[in-house]
This record gives structure tokens, sequence and C-alpha cells, in this order.
């Protein structure tokens, strides 16, 4: 068999969906904790600098978005191990591995294994959902937020006076309501949303939302791929042994 005629098997029995998922995996999650990451300290700053001046009002917002950057550092490094083993479960039940060592047999330890990583794809899927719909969370305050700065840019486009239109930190929980001032009305607030800081978390929140949502679909490509993987173990294999 020449070189040329072992890539071209190789090539037709590649896992091409675990592959594309593996990917696509990788991008989301390093998008997703990579910004996440920065704006949750461009947030701080900003709470920090321009809705309160007094620490213990914010103090317990600081541990949440440190315990949260904590968590990002563990997602990653999870991800990151479990789509390369799910890479590498892809390439076992390829067709690549029936037509180098000829029966496609597996062990009902190797269907086992298979069907772990189902389980364990659907249970991650349904925890991604709950992720990536808070992910939107911040990307919805920060929208609201710039929407009432074009109104103060703009004042034709409101009926409303320029002095009444405010961002509100403590309605969305972001601070207790007792913090003060927790809010930033009128031109002090267009003058926050031209600074850079505010601009860049703006975005890092939306490219993080883009990173879960990508994760999202890779992790359903998974768990399509993980299901059709132990099908084809438990149903192509022509044999089982220890």
């Amino acid at each position: 068999m020449s070189l040329l005629e072992c890539c071209a098997r190789c090539l037709v029995g590649a896992p091409f969906a675990s592959l594309v998922a593996t990917g696509l995996c990788f991008f989301g999650v390093a998008l997703f904790c990579g910004c996440g990451h920065e704006a949750l300290t461009g947030t701080e700053k900003l709470i920090e600098t321009y809705f309160s001046k007094n620490y213990q009002d914010y103090e317990y917002l600081i541990n949440v978005i440190h315990a949260f950057q904590y968590v990002i550092y563990g997602t990653a490094s999870f991800f990151f191990l479990y789509g390369a083993l799910l890479l590498a479960e892809g390439f076992y039940t390829t067709g690549a591995v029936r037509q180098i060592f000829g029966d496609y047999k597996t062990t009902i330890c190797g269907k086992g294994l298979s069907a772990t990583f189902v389980g364990i794809t659907y249970a991650l899927t349904i925890v991604w959902l709950l992720v990536f719909a808070c992910s939107a969370v911040p990307v919805y305050i920060y929208f609201n937020t710039w929407t009432t700065c074009q109104s103060i840019a703009f004042p034709s486009k409101t009926s409303a006076s320029i002095g009444s239109l405010c961002a509100d930190a403590r309605m969305y929980g972001v601070l207790p309501w007792n913090a003060f001032p927790g809010k930033v009305c009128g031109s002090n607030l267009l003058s926050i949303c031209k600074t850079a800081e505010f601009q860049m978390t703006f975005h890092l929140f939306i490219a993080a939302f883009v990173g879960a949502a990508a994760t999202l679909v890779s992790l359903l490509t998974f768990m399509i791929a993980a299901t059709y993987n132990f099908a084809v173990l438990k149903l192509m294999g022509r044999g089982t042994k220890f």
C-alpha cells in the first residue's frame, strides 16, 4: 500500500464532525473565557469609578467577579481537555480503525465509554444552555445603557428630558439599593459611554456571548457525533470481547 493510498483511507474514515466541533469548541471557549475575564475586570473598574464611592457598596460584587474569574480558569482547562478526549473517541469509532484492523470489533468497556461520553456531553449541553443565557444578561445591561446614551446624544429622538435619562446599576442588582450614587444621569452618563473603557467592556461582553454561542453549537455537534459513534459501536460491531 502506497503512502497516498494510506492517507486516502485515513481521510475517508476521519471524524470530520468531531474535528469541526473540536475546533469550534476551542475557539468558543477561548473567546468566552478570555473576553469574559477582561469584561468582568472592566465592569469592576466602571462600578468603582462612576457608580459608587463606598467600597462596602460593591465589595460583594467584587467577590462575585473574582469568583467567576476563577471559574473561568477551570472552565477553560476542562473544556480543552474534554474536547481532546471527545476527538480521540471520535477517531476510535471511525471507519479508519475498521479499515486498518480488519474486523470491526469492540470491547464492552469501549461501548460503556462511548455511552458515558454521550451522557456527559448531554449534561454539559444542558448546563451550557444556562451559561449561554446568563452571558446574555450583561450584554442586555450594557446595550440598555448604550441606548440611553444615544437618546441623550440625540435628544430629538425622545420626549424625556436629558436629566431624567439615567443608568441605574441598582436596578439590575449590581449594587444594593442603599448604594450612593448608584446611578448616573444626563451628560455624565454620556461622557461615560464615550470612554474607551466602556466601549471596550461592552464589546468584550458581546464577544464572550458569541464565544458562548459557538461553544453551545460545538457541544450540540459533539452530542450528535457521540450518539452516532455509540450507535456504530453497538449496532455495527460484529463482535464483542472483554
